[in-house]
């Protein structure tokens, strides 16, 4: 299988001795995992190589025949100013350095600083154009309000603009190889929209996913990075981990927020070194998979609070994107149930049945604490139990306790915090009760049995209030 190039634009090495160039090239892909390499020896190739090419960065040479490393620097700031240039000079003058800078350069090294100060360089310029490049990318999206690639998201049943929003982030941002972090509450699909970023990613390799929670020091540290014959009692013969089986991939850790203290050391390193030692073994690996993680928790507050390392949660967050709960996205809901309802009939071997005009608005009344998930097991409950040509409301019924059926999980916390303005008369309990009838009616649609099960009294009660409502010229919708 061949393997993937990065960066996904190319690196142009320029430099009159060819041992230079080899070595640099061999220390690039060994140190940097960085293959998209095109080479040049004669200065005066530079610019055809440029226009025909997709080259994001060049490495200038200063002493050069024919055309000279600054008179070269010159014309690619001023014909390719999208091409980022990083000096590479004999020269250890802080004058011509400074002149290089001036000119356009984004760096300056001297040939016989440590390789590893030029790698460590040459991989932060690579970044920030790809970041450079993500966000005109972005910028160009949102503004023709595009999805170029639509087929991606096929399996995330959605007409939300939130959702459209978090689509075409993924498509700046899928090619990179920097980490994505995805957050949201459990039920949203987060694994989803990992399975969208790898595929919109181009990547040859699998996707490889692990579910974190749980996973003690020991048996996080075997599943990653796998281990060596002899590594510990019972390893009878060597096993690659799921870094080394998601080469060329995309490697999705899943529940990212409950790993341990140490097992977030060890993550920390494979992202920040892109190597990893399997158990029991003193020789390195490179890691070659694109790291995708996904937490329900909110890790800028467990950083805070000292629950998640904040160098990790940093490199962690170089990409990222929150899925919206289903309660924000209450338009999705009649789309998420005629799916359900026919993938349910369709695995049941039964008819896909009709249901009554007012279920999705009673669904719309509910905070959906599981999200997607729990409307799936809902839609999947009321069609086992379905034997009429129209589907009943009773299964749904019983998943909604009618008491919270229009709460938001916070609405506890909102109820005792002031609604009213502390400098005003607080309104009597006629009036509130005006304003709750008028709330219910909103959220039901209208539709008054529901609107009473929302406020916990009978229909006819509330068909009473209603009547008052409207006799005293309030129009109660």
């Amino acid at each position: 299988m061949s393997m993937n190039l990065y960066p996904a634009f190319g690196l142009l090495l320029v430099d009159d001795e060819p041992s230079y160039l080899r070595s640099l090239s061999i220390a690039l892909e060994r140190s940097g995992g960085i293959n998209h390499l095109h080479c040049c020896q004669d200065s005066r190739q530079v610019m055809d190589i440029l226009a025909r090419e997709n080259i994001g960065l060049v490495t200038l040479d200063l002493t050069m025949p024919h055309l000279s490393g600054e008179a070269l620097l010159r014309r690619i700031v001023e014909e390719h100013p999208d091409v980022g240039v990083i000096v590479i000079s004999g020269l250890n003058q802080v004058e011509t350095a400074v002149d290089c800078i001036k000119h356009g350069a984004f760096d300056y090294f001297v040939k016989t600083d440590e390789q590893s100060r030029l790698i460590e360089g040459i991989k932060r310029a690579i970044r920030l154009q790809e970041l450079r490049q993500e966000n005109l990318e972005l910028r160009r999206r949102f503004l023709d309000d595009t999805l170029e690639h639509p087929e991606a998201f096929a399996d995330i049943i959605t007409d939300d603009k939130g959702m459209r929003s978090v689509f075409q982030y993924l498509e700046s941002v899928a090619p990179s190889s920097q980490p994505l972090l995805i957050g949201g509450e459990s039920g949203v699909g987060k694994e989803l929209i990992a399975r969208a970023a790898h595929d919109l990613s181009g990547r040859r390799g699998p996707l490889v996913c692990v579910n974190a929670a749980g996973l003690d020091d020991g048996v996080f540290a075997d599943t990653l990075f796998g281990h060596e014959r002899g590594a510990f009692t019972g390893a009878d013969r060597p096993r690659a981990g799921m870094v080394e089986q998601a080469a060329d991939g995309t490697l999705f850790l899943d529940e990212i927020g409950d790993l341990n203290p140490a097992s977030q050391v060890k993550l920390l390193r494979l992202l920040q070194d892109g190597e990893y030692y399997p158990l029991g073994s003193d020789r390195p690996k490179r890691a070659r998979a694109r790291i995708v993680v996904a937490t329900h928790h909110d890790l800028e507050a467990c950083q805070r609070d000292g629950g998640f390392r904040k160098d990790l949660y940093y490199r962690l967050r170089t990409h990222q994107v929150q899925i919206p709960p289903l309660r924000r996205r209450r338009g999705d809901i009649p789309l998420l149930l005629d799916h359900f309802l026919a993938e349910a009939a369709d695995e049941l071997g039964k008819h896909r049945p009709t249901y009554p005009p007012e279920l999705p608005v009673l669904l719309g009344t509910y905070a959906f604490p599981g999200n997607v998930r729990e409307l799936r097991a809902m839609a999947y409950d009321a069609m086992s139990v379905h034997r009429s040509r129209t589907l009943s409301m009773a299964a749904f019924r019983r998943a909604i306790d009618p008491g919270l059926a229009g709460l938001e999980p916070s609405a506890e916390a909102s109820v005792e915090r002031a609604v009213f303005a502390p400098d005003e008369p607080l309104p009597t309990l006629h009036e509130v009760a005006d304003l709750l009838v008028r709330e219910a009616m909103r959220r039901a649609e209208g539709n008054q049995s529901i609107a009473s099960r929302l406020l916990g009294i009978s229909q006819p009660a509330l068909s009473k209030r209603v009547k008052k409502l409207r006799e005293s010229g309030a129009e109660p919708l």
